[in-house]
Protein backbone atom coordinates (compact mmCIF):
# COMPACT_ATOMS: atom_id res chain seq x y z
CA UNK A 1 0.00 0.00 0.00
CA UNK A 2 1.67 3.13 -0.96
CA UNK A 3 2.14 6.05 1.88
CA UNK A 4 0.30 8.58 1.84
CA UNK A 5 3.20 11.33 1.22
CA UNK A 6 4.30 9.11 -1.59
CA UNK A 7 0.80 9.18 -3.55
CA UNK A 8 0.45 12.66 -4.52
CA UNK A 9 4.02 13.73 -4.76
CA UNK A 10 6.05 13.99 -8.50
CA UNK A 11 5.52 12.42 -11.52
CA UNK A 12 7.72 10.09 -11.69
CA UNK A 13 6.90 6.11 -10.45
CA UNK A 14 7.24 4.92 -6.47
CA UNK A 15 9.87 2.76 -7.13
CA UNK A 16 12.26 5.82 -8.32
CA UNK A 17 10.94 7.43 -5.24
CA UNK A 18 11.66 5.61 -2.85
CA UNK A 19 15.13 4.91 -4.32
CA UNK A 20 15.50 9.03 -4.64
CA UNK A 21 15.11 8.66 -0.49
CA UNK A 22 17.37 6.25 0.07
CA UNK A 23 20.47 7.77 -1.42
CA UNK A 24 19.66 10.50 -0.03
CA UNK A 25 18.99 9.44 3.52
CA UNK A 26 22.85 7.77 3.37
CA UNK A 27 24.37 10.83 2.90
CA UNK A 28 26.08 12.01 6.23
CA UNK A 29 27.55 15.59 6.73
CA UNK A 30 31.69 15.30 5.97
CA UNK A 31 34.04 17.75 6.63
CA UNK A 32 35.69 18.78 3.99
CA UNK A 33 37.41 22.29 4.90
CA UNK A 34 40.66 23.00 5.92
CA UNK A 35 39.92 25.99 7.83
CA UNK A 36 36.81 27.29 10.01
CA UNK A 37 34.23 29.16 8.32
CA UNK A 38 31.11 30.75 9.69
CA UNK A 39 28.94 28.23 7.91
CA UNK A 40 30.89 26.23 11.21
CA UNK A 41 28.55 27.92 13.86
CA UNK A 42 25.43 27.88 12.09
CA UNK A 43 23.99 25.02 13.16
CA UNK A 44 23.56 23.05 9.51
CA UNK A 45 25.47 20.31 7.84
CA UNK A 46 28.60 22.04 8.27
CA UNK A 47 28.31 22.68 11.66
CA UNK A 48 27.43 18.90 12.02
CA UNK A 49 30.30 17.94 9.92
CA UNK A 50 32.76 19.98 12.47
CA UNK A 51 31.50 18.17 15.83
CA UNK A 52 31.89 14.91 14.86
CA UNK A 53 35.02 14.97 12.58
CA UNK A 54 36.64 17.17 14.84
CA UNK A 55 35.31 17.50 18.86
CA UNK A 56 33.19 14.38 18.87
CA UNK A 57 36.63 12.37 17.73
CA UNK A 58 38.65 13.49 20.10
CA UNK A 59 36.31 13.15 23.42
CA UNK A 60 34.10 10.21 22.39
CA UNK A 61 32.15 8.56 25.50
CA UNK A 62 29.07 7.43 25.99
CA UNK A 63 27.13 10.60 27.11
CA UNK A 64 29.02 12.77 24.45
CA UNK A 65 27.68 10.47 21.16
CA UNK A 66 24.07 11.48 22.18
CA UNK A 67 24.33 14.42 21.40
CA UNK A 68 21.48 16.02 23.05
CA UNK A 69 20.86 19.76 24.27
CA UNK A 70 23.15 17.95 27.81
CA UNK A 71 24.37 15.20 28.79
CA UNK A 72 22.50 13.02 31.46
CA UNK A 73 24.86 11.95 33.69
CA UNK A 74 23.98 9.37 36.54
CA UNK A 75 25.81 9.96 40.23
CA UNK A 76 27.03 6.81 42.12
CA UNK A 77 24.25 7.53 44.67
CA UNK A 78 21.62 7.06 41.47
CA UNK A 79 20.69 10.42 41.13
CA UNK A 80 20.88 12.04 37.85
CA UNK A 81 22.17 15.13 36.60
CA UNK A 82 22.10 17.16 33.31
CA UNK A 83 24.50 19.35 32.47
CA UNK A 84 24.97 21.62 29.52
CA UNK A 85 27.24 24.71 28.58
CA UNK A 86 26.61 27.33 25.31
CA UNK A 87 28.29 30.09 24.32
CA UNK A 88 26.36 33.55 22.78
CA UNK A 89 27.60 36.28 21.10
CA UNK A 90 24.57 37.27 19.30
CA UNK A 91 24.92 41.24 17.49
CA UNK A 92 23.59 43.48 18.49
CA UNK A 93 22.99 42.85 22.01
CA UNK A 94 20.17 44.27 23.03
CA UNK A 95 17.19 43.35 20.14
CA UNK A 96 13.30 44.06 20.32
CA UNK A 97 11.87 41.22 23.17
CA UNK A 98 15.28 40.66 24.68
CA UNK A 99 19.58 40.52 25.01
CA UNK A 100 22.55 38.72 24.90
CA UNK A 101 21.80 38.39 28.85
CA UNK A 102 18.63 36.71 29.03
CA UNK A 103 19.96 34.74 25.81
CA UNK A 104 22.30 33.47 28.29
CA UNK A 105 20.10 32.42 30.93
CA UNK A 106 17.36 31.08 28.94
CA UNK A 107 19.31 29.08 26.13
CA UNK A 108 20.82 26.74 29.11
CA UNK A 109 17.96 26.67 30.78
CA UNK A 110 16.00 25.30 28.02
CA UNK A 111 18.86 22.76 27.25
CA UNK A 112 18.45 21.59 30.07
CA UNK A 113 14.74 20.94 30.68
CA UNK A 114 14.88 19.14 27.06
CA UNK A 115 17.16 17.05 28.68
CA UNK A 116 14.37 16.02 30.96
CA UNK A 117 15.69 17.80 33.46
CA UNK A 118 14.23 20.34 36.39
CA UNK A 119 17.20 23.49 36.30
CA UNK A 120 18.92 24.38 38.84
CA UNK A 121 21.93 26.25 38.90
CA UNK A 122 24.24 28.17 36.31
CA UNK A 123 28.03 29.47 35.83
CA UNK A 124 28.05 32.73 34.02
CA UNK A 125 31.32 33.86 31.97
CA UNK A 126 32.20 36.99 30.16
CA UNK A 127 34.73 37.68 27.54
CA UNK A 128 34.75 41.63 27.43
CA UNK A 129 36.72 43.82 25.35
CA UNK A 130 38.76 46.89 26.19
CA UNK A 131 36.45 49.98 25.79
CA UNK A 132 32.81 48.33 26.88
CA UNK A 133 30.56 50.49 28.75
CA UNK A 134 30.31 49.47 32.36
CA UNK A 135 26.64 50.80 32.02
CA UNK A 136 26.11 48.61 29.83
CA UNK A 137 27.50 45.76 31.27
CA UNK A 138 25.64 46.13 34.55
CA UNK A 139 22.15 46.25 32.40
CA UNK A 140 23.09 43.06 30.98
CA UNK A 141 24.30 41.32 34.56
CA UNK A 142 20.43 42.87 35.45
CA UNK A 143 19.00 40.89 32.71
CA UNK A 144 20.83 37.82 33.58
CA UNK A 145 19.39 38.08 37.12
CA UNK A 146 15.70 39.08 36.71
CA UNK A 147 15.59 36.07 33.63
CA UNK A 148 17.28 33.64 36.22
CA UNK A 149 15.41 34.91 39.28
CA UNK A 150 11.94 34.19 37.29
CA UNK A 151 13.05 30.56 35.99
CA UNK A 152 13.78 29.74 39.75
CA UNK A 153 17.40 29.58 38.70
CA UNK A 154 20.68 30.60 40.72
CA UNK A 155 23.74 31.90 38.91
CA UNK A 156 26.96 30.17 41.74
CA UNK A 157 29.77 30.64 39.89
CA UNK A 158 31.75 32.43 37.15
CA UNK A 159 34.52 34.29 35.28
CA UNK A 160 35.60 36.89 33.90
CA UNK A 161 38.08 38.02 30.69
CA UNK A 162 39.17 40.92 29.27
CA UNK A 163 40.77 41.21 25.97
CA UNK A 164 42.48 44.08 23.70
CA UNK A 165 40.10 46.73 22.10
CA UNK A 166 38.52 44.83 18.24
CA UNK A 167 39.07 41.21 20.03
CA UNK A 168 35.68 40.14 20.97
CA UNK A 169 32.90 42.68 19.11
CA UNK A 170 32.37 44.08 22.82
CA UNK A 171 30.96 40.68 24.84
CA UNK A 172 30.94 37.31 24.73
CA UNK A 173 28.78 35.17 26.80
CA UNK A 174 29.08 31.60 28.18
CA UNK A 175 26.75 29.90 30.23
CA UNK A 176 27.15 26.36 32.05
CA UNK A 177 24.18 24.57 34.15
CA UNK A 178 23.02 21.53 36.03
CA UNK A 179 19.66 20.36 36.37
CA UNK A 180 17.79 17.37 38.35
CA UNK A 181 16.06 14.66 36.53
CA UNK A 182 13.43 13.29 38.27
CA UNK A 183 13.33 9.46 39.29
CA UNK A 184 12.25 7.75 36.35
CA UNK A 185 11.85 10.35 33.57
CA UNK A 186 13.67 9.60 30.28
CA UNK A 187 13.76 11.45 26.71
CA UNK A 188 15.58 9.31 24.06
CA UNK A 189 15.31 9.18 20.12
CA UNK A 190 15.60 5.28 20.84
CA UNK A 191 12.20 5.78 22.27
CA UNK A 192 10.79 7.35 19.30
CA UNK A 193 7.81 5.02 17.97
CA UNK A 194 5.84 5.31 14.33
CA UNK A 195 2.89 6.65 15.21
CA UNK A 196 4.28 9.43 18.18
CA UNK A 197 2.92 12.91 17.36
CA UNK A 198 4.95 15.94 16.94
CA UNK A 199 4.02 18.92 19.31
CA UNK A 200 5.80 22.47 18.32
CA UNK A 201 5.24 24.69 21.80
CA UNK A 202 4.35 27.75 19.31
CA UNK A 203 5.61 30.16 15.85
CA UNK A 204 8.89 29.44 14.57
CA UNK A 205 10.92 32.13 13.63
CA UNK A 206 10.35 35.10 15.97
CA UNK A 207 13.93 35.46 17.69
CA UNK A 208 15.82 35.03 14.64
CA UNK A 209 13.96 37.75 12.42
CA UNK A 210 13.89 39.91 15.05
CA UNK A 211 17.64 39.68 15.92
CA UNK A 212 18.08 40.44 12.27
CA UNK A 213 15.73 43.30 11.26
CA UNK A 214 17.51 45.32 14.70
CA UNK A 215 20.78 45.22 12.79
CA UNK A 216 18.87 47.68 10.50
CA UNK A 217 21.07 46.43 7.41
CA UNK A 218 17.88 46.06 5.71
CA UNK A 219 15.13 48.29 4.75
CA UNK A 220 12.51 46.26 6.36
CA UNK A 221 10.34 47.80 9.63
CA UNK A 222 8.12 45.06 11.45
CA UNK A 223 6.99 44.51 14.72
CA UNK A 224 8.77 41.52 15.66
CA UNK A 225 9.49 40.19 19.25
CA UNK A 226 12.44 37.82 20.02
CA UNK A 227 10.40 34.48 21.64
CA UNK A 228 13.61 34.49 23.93
CA UNK A 229 12.05 32.62 27.55
CA UNK A 230 12.68 30.25 29.85
CA UNK A 231 10.58 26.87 28.81
CA UNK A 232 11.16 24.66 31.63
CA UNK A 233 7.75 25.14 33.62
CA UNK A 234 5.81 24.36 30.14
CA UNK A 235 7.87 21.34 29.49
CA UNK A 236 6.83 20.27 33.17
CA UNK A 237 3.07 20.55 32.42
CA UNK A 238 3.75 19.03 29.30
CA UNK A 239 5.74 16.03 31.15
CA UNK A 240 3.04 16.19 33.89
CA UNK A 241 0.06 15.26 31.41
CA UNK A 242 1.91 12.93 28.69
CA UNK A 243 4.59 11.54 30.83
CA UNK A 244 5.01 9.04 27.85
CA UNK A 245 6.78 12.15 25.86
CA UNK A 246 9.62 10.35 23.90
CA UNK A 247 12.08 13.21 23.21
CA UNK A 248 12.40 17.59 23.09
CA UNK A 249 14.52 19.51 21.44
CA UNK A 250 14.57 23.83 21.22
CA UNK A 251 15.23 24.37 17.80
CA UNK A 252 17.28 26.92 18.21
CA UNK A 253 20.09 27.63 15.39
CA UNK A 254 19.04 26.08 12.18
CA UNK A 255 15.26 25.59 13.54
CA UNK A 256 12.81 23.44 13.14
CA UNK A 257 13.80 21.89 10.01
CA UNK A 258 17.34 21.46 10.97
CA UNK A 259 16.24 19.95 14.64
CA UNK A 260 13.56 17.12 12.47
CA UNK A 261 16.76 16.31 10.80
CA UNK A 262 18.45 15.26 14.00
CA UNK A 263 15.64 13.37 15.47
CA UNK A 264 15.00 11.24 11.77
CA UNK A 265 18.88 10.89 12.06
CA UNK A 266 19.00 9.46 15.71
CA UNK A 267 15.67 7.24 15.30
CA UNK A 268 16.11 6.04 11.49
CA UNK A 269 12.57 6.84 11.07
CA UNK A 270 10.74 9.45 9.14
CA UNK A 271 9.55 12.81 10.55
CA UNK A 272 6.65 14.08 8.22
CA UNK A 273 5.83 18.13 8.82
CA UNK A 274 2.37 19.27 7.70
CA UNK A 275 2.94 22.57 6.24
CA UNK A 276 -0.39 23.89 6.84
CA UNK A 277 0.08 23.11 11.03
CA UNK A 278 3.29 24.72 10.92
CA UNK A 279 2.39 27.87 13.04
CA UNK A 280 4.16 31.32 11.61
CA UNK A 281 2.91 34.83 12.37
CA UNK A 282 2.20 36.90 9.13
CA UNK A 283 4.69 39.31 9.38
CA UNK A 284 7.44 37.04 10.72
CA UNK A 285 6.26 35.07 7.30
CA UNK A 286 6.43 38.09 5.32
CA UNK A 287 9.76 39.47 6.05
CA UNK A 288 11.20 35.76 5.56
CA UNK A 289 9.44 35.92 2.09
CA UNK A 290 11.22 39.22 1.34
CA UNK A 291 14.83 37.95 2.66
CA UNK A 292 14.18 34.52 0.88
CA UNK A 293 13.95 32.56 3.87
CA UNK A 294 12.33 29.75 4.84
CA UNK A 295 10.89 30.05 8.33
CA UNK A 296 11.57 26.09 8.83
CA UNK A 297 15.63 26.96 9.17
CA UNK A 298 14.73 30.64 11.57
CA UNK A 299 16.11 30.34 15.13
CA UNK A 300 13.96 30.35 17.83
CA UNK A 301 14.80 30.44 21.37
CA UNK A 302 11.36 29.55 23.85
CA UNK A 303 10.09 27.12 21.88
CA UNK A 304 10.37 23.40 21.72
CA UNK A 305 9.70 20.25 19.73
CA UNK A 306 8.27 17.44 21.44
CA UNK A 307 7.54 14.14 20.35
CA UNK A 308 4.25 12.84 21.91
CA UNK A 309 3.20 9.15 22.21
CA UNK A 310 -0.17 9.69 20.13
CA UNK A 311 -2.84 8.64 22.99
CA UNK A 312 -1.48 11.44 25.20
CA UNK A 313 -1.26 14.36 22.47
CA UNK A 314 -4.43 15.72 23.31
CA UNK A 315 -3.80 15.81 27.05
CA UNK A 316 -0.18 17.17 26.62
CA UNK A 317 -1.29 19.89 23.98
CA UNK A 318 -4.19 20.61 26.36
CA UNK A 319 -1.64 21.35 29.22
CA UNK A 320 0.99 23.38 27.24
CA UNK A 321 -2.61 25.39 26.10
CA UNK A 322 -3.01 26.41 29.63
CA UNK A 323 0.31 27.52 29.69
CA UNK A 324 1.57 31.82 29.12
CA UNK A 325 4.01 29.93 27.11
CA UNK A 326 2.09 26.85 25.30
CA UNK A 327 -1.51 29.22 24.27
CA UNK A 328 -0.38 28.88 20.21
CA UNK A 329 0.95 24.82 20.65
CA UNK A 330 -0.27 22.89 17.72
CA UNK A 331 0.43 19.50 16.75
CA UNK A 332 2.47 19.64 13.72
CA UNK A 333 3.38 16.18 12.23
CA UNK A 334 3.75 12.46 13.20
CA UNK A 335 6.54 9.58 13.13
CA UNK A 336 6.61 7.37 10.21
CA UNK A 337 8.01 3.91 9.67
CA UNK A 338 9.69 5.46 5.83
CA UNK A 339 10.99 7.14 4.51
CA UNK A 340 13.92 6.54 7.10
CA UNK A 341 15.94 8.77 8.55
CA UNK A 342 14.25 11.75 6.36
CA UNK A 343 12.14 14.64 7.10
CA UNK A 344 9.51 15.15 4.32
CA UNK A 345 7.27 18.25 4.37
CA UNK A 346 3.20 17.80 3.34
CA UNK A 347 2.40 20.68 1.49
CA UNK A 348 -0.25 22.64 1.59
CA UNK A 349 -0.93 21.68 -2.38
CA UNK A 350 -1.24 17.57 -1.46
CA UNK A 351 2.14 17.03 -2.91
CA UNK A 352 5.39 16.61 -0.75
CA UNK A 353 9.34 17.62 -0.40
CA UNK A 354 12.19 16.58 1.29
CA UNK A 355 13.29 18.94 4.35
CA UNK A 356 17.15 18.97 4.59
CA UNK A 357 19.73 20.18 6.87
CA UNK A 358 21.04 23.59 5.39
CA UNK A 359 24.88 23.99 5.01
CA UNK A 360 25.25 27.31 6.89
CA UNK A 361 22.69 29.94 8.50
CA UNK A 362 21.03 32.86 6.24
CA UNK A 363 21.07 34.81 9.82
CA UNK A 364 24.28 34.63 10.93
CA UNK A 365 25.29 35.79 14.88
CA UNK A 366 21.96 35.29 16.01
CA UNK A 367 22.22 33.38 19.58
Amino acid sequence: MKSDYLSSGPSFAEGEVIERIEAFRKRRPRLREEIVTLAHGAGGKSSAALVDAVFVEAFRNEALEDLGDGAVLTLPSGERLAFSTDSFVVQPIRFPGGSIGHLAVHGTINDLACSGAVPRWLSAAFVLEEGFPIATLREIVADMAAAAAAAGVQIVTGDTKVVPRGAADGLFVTTAGVGVVPAGRRLAAADVAVGDRLILSGPMGDHGMAVMLARGDLAIEADIRSDTAAVSDLVEHLLAAAPATRWLRDPTRGGVGTVANELARATGLGVVLDEQALPVRPVVNGACEMLGIDPLYVANEGRFLAVVAADEADAGLAAMHAHPLGGEAVVVGEITEQPGATVVLRTAFGGTRIVDMLVGDPLPRIC
